[in-house]
Formats: structure tokens, sequence, C-alpha cells
């Protein structure tokens, strides 16, 4: 089985196994007391602490040790925010935050707060100027991923930093898929991560606090982790996070340049082989691993199925896989096609041949989704120069599929009106457009859902 979802979780690296199973003997006591067990538990927690802080760039002071990325990112959202409580309330985010950041967002707007979505173009990338222009007086936190989960677009983290600390205003970056590639560059003043992004165990988070940030922990604290973190530490596990980081770095320029050339083989030659595929984020400015497509007339979750069966584990952040059965917000931020999405996200070490055979799969598995969903025989009815579709009741990718046969049905210039109460055919459409180069003349309401109109060009 080829395993191609490390932005998920990274399998564990050989060096934090061992770490973890050295540390064992002695990281089982606890470390806030004075007899020999506890000062033994002390010491590998102060060393992890030490390194993890070389590997990030700030003071071993200003690093505690949290029970998961995502509780380090509302421990911080949520201690930054109440720290400038007097500065006013208001909160800056990207509109393809990772969910733990959104999620935070949603908390503070229900509590009275206010918060801007900064827009994302269609690579996925944030332009500065956004961040610069949604500052206000009372701008309180501003929050960037340093690249995305999905797509895998890097985002202008240092000029962001620059121009928020130019503003006074406290920037927290969530580095949770980039710092196993190298440090965040800027002048930051919070900063998040998670040990499984990079190979180390479940269950380890980091967060920094610069100093001279004001921060105001929320909830019940204690006297570990500066107040930051609750309960007691899980040592082993933590030392284990730490060396598999120190072990990744070693290997990153190296494997970045091996990852880069095999993503890049995947965005190549996928549009090639697979007729009607959108390759998503953007080309350049991107993590090493990471490459993301959508497929027009295939159903999300079916694909996935059919590539498991095929020996190869994938995500996707199509609607069909979802059970809302909505399109992931960074899709619909970017603008881009959701209905059969991938993203590949290539572990450390992946072997060339397993790429190889997952370009020789591919073809086949989207051919079979596409045969075995077929296409449901579109209830029309013809209106001078316009037909109509009723797509009501169904779901991705059918919507599209029905506009697609029909559109050779109207002459040059005639429009075909898709009614449906997908939200995904919000996206999707439009995409198919843009592929396709029909027009997309807009949405409308609807008796029922909402009516799509798209005017044939050729």
């Amino acid at each position: 089985m080829a395993y191609f979802d490390a932005a998920s979780a990274a399998p564990l690296h050989p060096v934090a196994r061992q770490a973890l199973l050295a540390s064992l003997d002695d990281g089982w006591a606890d470390p806030a007391r004075l007899y020999r067990e506890g000062r033994k538990a002390r010491m590998l927690l102060d060393a992890a602490r030490e390194a993890a802080a070389e590997a990030v760039g700030c003071r071993a002071d200003e690093m505690v040790f949290t029970p998961s990325g995502t509780r380090a990112v509302h421990t911080g959202v949520a201690g930054a925010l109440a720290g400038r409580r007097r500065t006013g309330r208001h909160l800056i985010v990207s509109a393809v935050e990772h969910s733990s950041v959104l999620h935070s967002a949603e908390v503070f707007e229900a509590a009275g707060g206010t918060v801007d979505r900064v827009a994302v173009d269609r690579g996925g990338a944030v332009d500065a100027a956004g961040y610069s222009a949604a500052l206000r007086a009372d701008t309180a936190l501003a929050v960037l991923q340093s690249a995305n989960h999905e797509v895998g677009t890097a985002q202008p983290v240092a000029e962001v930093a620059g121009i928020c600390r130019a503003a006074g205003v406290p920037l927290l970056v969530d580095a949770a898929q980039s710092l196993g590639w190298g440090p965040v560059e800027g002048d930051w003043s919070l900063l998040t991560a998670s040990a499984h992004k990079w190979g180390g165990p479940s269950g380890v988070g980091l967060l920094v606090v610069r100093k001279g940030v004001r921060f105001a922990a929320q909830g019940p604290v204690d006297e570990r982790e500066s107040g930051r973190a609750a309960g007691f530490e899980n040592i082993p596990a933590i030392v284990a996070a730490v060396a598999s980081l120190r072990a990744v770095r070693a290997e990153a320029d190296q494997e970045a340049v091996r990852l880069r050339e095999l993503t890049a083989r995947i965005r190549a030659r996928v549009p090639e082989l697979v007729p009607d595929v959108e390759v998503v984020g953007d080309a350049e400015r991107r993590l090493p691993g990471i490459v993301t497509f959508s497929c027009l007339y295939v159903d999300g979750e079916a694909l996935l199925h059919e590539l498991d069966r095929a020996g190869f584990s994938v995500s996707s952040g199509s609607s069909c896989t979802s059970s809302t059965l909505t399109p992931s917000h960074v899709l619909r931020a970017m603008g881009v096609l959701s209905e059969g999405n991938v993203r590949v996200s290539l572990p450390r070490g992946v072997a060339e041949a397993d790429v190889e055979r997952f370009l020789e799969v591919l073809p086949g598995a989207v051919a079979s989704v596409r045969e075995k969903l077929g296409a449901p025989a579109p209830a029309t009815r013809v209106r001078s120069a316009e037909l109509v579709v009723d797509s009501l009741g169904k779901r991705c990718p059918i919507p599209v599929i029905e506009l697609a046969k029909v559109i050779g049905e109207v002459p040059v210039g005639g429009t075909v009106r898709v009614l449906s109460d997908d939200e995904a055919a919000r996206l999707d459409i439009p995409a198919w457009c843009e592929m396709r180069g029909q027009e997309y003349v807009g949405e409308e309401p609807a008796e029922r859902g909402t009516a799509y109109l798209v005017r044939r060009l050729g």
C-alpha cells in the first residue's frame, strides 16, 4: 500500500520511534518533583525544549508543549486576543486557514468580536496588501498559515509579519505544514505547530509566544508549561517529537529537491493522462510534497475508494467526501473546481516507483468512476434559445454532467439554465465554464434551489 496522505499525518520517523522507546524508562516521573526520578524527567523535558526552540528560532522560555497542534492554535488565539482586549476586539485571518483557526474565529465572533477573512487568489495565496487593508486601530491579532494544508501553497508570512509589526499588531503563524522543512521567516509574534505533521508522535503540539506579546491564558491553568498548557506533560512523546524534528530538518534540503521533482511530475502528467482535470494551488510557491487536482464528472468519495482498492491512500477536499456535502472552505475560497478532488501528499522517502504506479493507475480509476456514475438523462424543456436542466436533489457531480451533456443542444449564444440545490454547484459550474471555454453568466434565485446560467460560446 502506498501512503500518499502525509499532510494529514506523516508516518512515524524511525528516530521518533527510537527516542520514544528510549525515554520511556527515564521520562515517566513528574518533572515538577525534586527527587531523582523527577529530576531525570525534568532534564529530558528541558533538553527537548531547548532543541525545539533552536529548531523554531526562539528562546526556550518562549515555548510550551501542548497536547496537540489544534490545542496550540486554540490556546494561542484565545490567549493573544484576551491579552490585547484593551486594544480592541478585531481579528484578521485568511479565508483558507486550518479549521482550528476558523473555529477559534467563530467562537470569538460569537462572543462579540469582529473577524475579517482575507481573500486568496485562485492559487490559494493571500496578497499581503489584503492584511494591510484589513488592519484597524482595534485589531488585536492577525493569523496566517505558513503554507496551506490542502493545496500546498506557501503564504507570504515574512511580508505580512512586517506589515503587522509596523502596525503594532501581533501575528500568529500556524506552521503545522511547514516547520519540518525549515524555520518560519519574518518577525512573527506567535507560532503553533503539530508533531504528527513531520513524523513525530501524535498528541504533541508547540506554542511559541514571543517575549513582549501580551498574552492571557484562558480557562483553568496550573503551574505547568508557564500556565499555558495545563496537565501532566507526555515527556516520552515530547522527546520523540523533538528528536524527529531535528532528524527531518537534517534531511530537509535534499529531500525537498526530490519531492519537488516528483510533485512537478504529477502536476504535469495528470492533465495529460486524464481529460477534464484542473490542477490547483500555486505552481511555484508551494510545499515540496503536496499536489492537488480536481476531476470533472467524478464523485470524490468513489474515486478515493477506487484508488484505495488499487493500493493508494490519498485524501480529498471534495464536497462528495464530506458529511455536509459542501465543498472544502479552501477550494471555495480559491474559486476552483471541487468535484473529484484528490490531494496527494508524499511522505519523505517515498519511492519513485510508487509515484509512477499511481500515474499508471489514476486514468483507469477516474474512467471507472465516471463509467459507474453514469449520467442520468437530464429532465429538460426547451425555452426558445434556452435549455433548462433540472438537477434538483442531485449531488455532485451530476449537475455538471447534465450541463455538459446538453450544452451542444443550444445554438451558439444560447443559454443553459441549471437548477440545483447542491452547494457545490456554485463552485463547479463556473469552474467547468472556465475549463471548457463557455461563459458563466451568473446565478439567480429559483423556486427551489438556485438557477445557474451558462451561455454557449462554441
